[in-house]
Formats: C-alpha cells, structure tokens, sequence
C-alpha cells in the first residue's frame, strides 16, 4: 500500500460522527405585519413598495412613470397591451442594454430586509433584473415571510437552474463613501404588492 493510501484511508477511517442540525425554530418570525416591515425596510434601502389590487393598477404605474417610445418589458401576458412580453426571448443578452423598465414576477418576499426571491423559470432571461435602469416586481401580499429563516424553509430543498434575492435598486459606496444607486443594475426597484 502506498503512502497516499494509507493517508487516505486513515482520514476515511476517522470521520467525525454525523451530528443532527441545532434546533432554530427560536429564529423564525412571529406573526405580524410581514407587509408593514416589508414595506418600510424596502424603502429604508431605496425601493419603493406599492400596495396594488390588480394589473391594471400597475399598468397605470407604467403610464404615468414611462415615456412614449421607452422600451418596457414584462413576463406577464396581463400586461401584454403596455408592454413587450419577453418570457419567450431568444436574442442576446446584450440586445436588452436599451430595457428602461423591466416588470417581473417573484415567488417570495423577505420581510426582515426587504428582498424578493426571483426564479429563473419566471425569468427567460437572468440578465433582465440587473441590465434595465427600472425594476419592478410583482409580488403577492400574502407571499411575504418574516425572515431569511422562514425563507429558507420554503426553498431550501428545491433545485434551480437559477435564482436570487433581490432587495432595492443596485447601490455602492466603495470608493469615497459616497452612496451611489444605479451604479451596478437598476437605478430604482418597486414592488408592487398584489392581493
């Protein structure tokens, strides 16, 4: 047997014992407002929440906050009238460096730092969230838990091609200290939450 055998048969031999995970169901979020700490941590790190009853509601948004000939897009058929609907994209990437605003969907909410968990299988093409100069996100009330923990437990064991928390628009301070939004991805992000 040769020297690197017995090495690695010593540290086969010599695994510590399996120990169960601790309990922390101590972290996880109490009942409350998720929607009122949602809402006021998101604006705390630059976002905007709107609460909103139906689509027709967010294509008002749109009207009043875009300009004729803004390239809009969406992954929602509702809002297919007032917007380009892009589930089905198939160019490249940089072909959407012009996306003013992009309206998306997400799957949870993240009351304790304002995030939201955005799914590649709602989004055709990842780059979209970060390359448009507005976010906007549609979010279910009632999709919104207390903390990362109370997360975690609903999307831990699931596999994705890919996937991410987003909370607020793109921001920096590295260089002087100085707070730059917009720096790296959206200037702004909303959240539209739905009913």
């Amino acid at each position: 047997m040769s020297s690197r055998d017995k090495i690695l048969a010593a540290v086969a031999a010599n695994q510590p014992a399996k120990v169960d995970l601790p309990d922390i169901d101590f972290l996880n979020g109490a009942a409350g407002n998720h929607v009122g700490k949602f809402t006021g941590v998101l604006t705390s790190i630059g976002g905007k929440a709107i609460e909103v009853n139906t689509f027709d509601d967010v294509k008002a948004y749109i009207k009043q906050t875009t300009n004729q000939g803004d390239r809009v897009v969406s992954t929602f058929s509702e809002m297919s009238d007032c917007t380009e609907l892009i589930n089905d994209y198939q160019g490249l990437p940089h072909d959407l460096q012009d996306i003013e605003l992009a309206v998306i969907g997400a799957d949870l909410g993240v009351a304790e730092n304002g995030a939201v968990w955005v799914k590649g299988d709602l989004l055709n093409q990842r780059v979209v969230p970060f390359i448009c100069q507005y976010l906007a996100v549609i979010l279910k009330k009632e999709k919104i838990v207390a903390t990362m923990h109370d997360a975690y437990e609903q999307i831990g064991s699931e596999n994705y091609g890919f996937s991410t928390f987003i909370a607020g628009p793109s921001k920096t301070a590295d260089i002087e200290q100085s707070l730059v939004l917009g720096a790296h991805g959206a200037r702004t992000m909303t959240v539209f939450l739905m009913e």
